[in-house]
């Protein structure tokens, strides 16, 4: 006999989402094209877009060494740059009499 527990992979969560007639030949086409179903082709799509905004704003996955390497740029003093420097010291347009 089966057994009555969820797979680990079960979904539980549900989305509802409406469509024109026209994007939902397209998703549909889209789908039969890449071979999936409508649904795993609706939520690879979303969760690849999904993954690459939330990566430009709050994820940053680096392996061990490239996260040594930053931490160790954050705790570096600052180069001198003398050019930097004269630009900043310079009195701007709006600063001057």
């Amino acid at each position: 006999m089966p057994s009555a527990k969820p797979s680990p992979q079960r979904k539980a969560a549900r989305l509802n989402l409406r469509a024109s007639s026209g994007q939902e030949t397209l998703i549909r086409e889209a789908a039969a094209a890449a071979g999936k179903s409508v649904t795993e082709f609706v939520l690879d799509s979303a969760c690849d877009t999904a993954e690459q905004i939330l990566a430009d704003r709050t994820r940053f996955v680096v392996d061990d060494a490239a996260w040594a390497r930053f931490m160790d740029a954050l705790d570096r003093a600052p180069a001198t740059k003398p050019r930097l420097r004269e630009l900043l010291e310079t009195p701007g347009v709006l600063d001057r009499g």
